[in-house]
């Protein structure tokens, strides 16, 4: 019996049909639409070196590999024996020398209420004094000489006694003023010697604060130096993140900027994902994408494209892509906004859609 081809044909062409259609969804399951482009890598995160700045001998490492450590934790300490009895000297120099600073204000204080200091105005006072003492010898030099006259013209008998008398006492009386002008003098040129002195005494009080001053801030200056060299030598952690190895032992000298700890930085993670040639152009750098984590099922960490690789490379063995006839890829960098409560770490395995085109809905990636 012969088959019928006209039935046979029609028949074929419809289950050929409904098998493309079964296909195109079973592939479908595993593709994102139009605008989203989805991949898988590991975090990773910055690397920090944790080293000093000065040379020394590790007293103690505080903190070992895998520890999560927050920024500024201590990590390490270097000998600081020696440092540490040279800033207690210099502590000690500090003290004494505020001490002698402050007994010296004191001091000034006491000249400055005890001691006149009016050197301008005593001069004018001697000034003044002086001037009397020439009016008064002037004065003395007229009366002795009108006194000498009424003397002669009484032995002449030109004038009565009682005149000559007066004129001799008027002489006697300006010698008296003059004797009190030159009293005065002498008085204001002692004031004046005594303001100088006091003058000179709180210049050279002052001038002694001024030194004490100098020496005083010189001092601390030295002590906040050995105080930074101290703190120095407490390596801690440049940021929050996790100890990724551990470079020295206890004991070990180490160099000035020597690396002693790598610690990867918790707040600047990324994830690293490699993208087909044939996609690669659809990518540009600031586009959003969102990472998810088998660690935390139903949460979606917002990212950012900050870095795509200028090369291409063959796909990493590590990495499985749904193409497998596509054997070069491009390195993409997709750093998280934010770590909330730096739940995530170094290593986790992820998935990253990224959306290249605004406007199409997120979808979770699809394997």
């Amino acid at each position: 019996m012969k088959p019928n081809l006209k039935l046979a044909l029609p028949a074929a062409a419809v289950l050929a049909a409904a098998g493309y259609l079964v296909w195109q969804q079973l592939d479908n399951r595993h593709t994102l639409p139009d605008g989203l482009i989805q991949a898988n890598g590991r975090l990773e995160g910055d690397h920090l070196s944790v080293a000093g700045k000065t040379p020394g001998r590790i007293a103690a490492l505080l903190v070992k590999e895998g520890d999560a450590v927050k920024a500024g934790q201590p990590l390490a300490q270097l000998e600081d024996v020696q440092l540490k009895a040279k800033a207690d000297q210099v502590a000690q120099t500090v003290a004494a020398l505020e001490a002698q600073l402050t007994a010296a204000r004191t001091a000034l204080g006491v000249l400055e209420k005890e001691v006149p200091l009016g050197v301008t105005s005593n001069e004018a006072q001697l000034a003044r004094a002086r001037a009397s003492v020439t009016k008064a010898q002037a004065a003395e030099v007229q009366a002795r000489r009108d006194a000498a006259r009424m003397k002669e013209l009484l032995a002449r008998g030109s004038v009565e006694r009682h005149k000559s008398e007066l004129a001799e006492l008027g002489a006697t009386a300006a010698a008296a003023d003059t004797e009190a002008a030159r009293s005065a003098q002498l008085q204001a040129e002692q004031a004046l010697a005594q303001a100088r002195l006091g003058h000179d005494k709180v210049k050279a009080k002052a001038a002694e604060i001024g030194a004490l001053e100098a020496q005083l801030a010189q001092a601390k200056a030295g002590l906040r130096e050995i105080q930074s060299v101290v703190d120095d030598l407490t390596l801690k952690a440049p940021a929050a993140g996790v100890v990724s190895s551990k470079v020295r032992d206890v004991g070990e000298v180490v160099a000035a900027g020597s690396p002693v700890f790598d610690v990867v930085d918790l707040d600047h993670l990324y994830l690293k994902v490699y993208v087909p040639e044939n996609q690669i152009g659809k990518l540009r750098l600031g586009l959003p994408a969102r990472i998810y984590t088998d660690a935390f099922p139903n949460t979606a960490f917002n990212a950012t494209l900050r870095t795509i690789a200028s090369r291409a490379e063959f796909t990493p063995k590590e990495v499985q892509t749904p193409d497998e006839r596509v054997k070069l890829v491009y390195a993409v960098k997709l750093y998280l906004d934010q770590n909330p409560e730096r739940k995530l770490t170094p290593g986790i395995p992820a998935d990253a859609v990224i959306r290249w085109q605004d406007g199409v809905a997120w979808q979770a990636p699809r394997w």
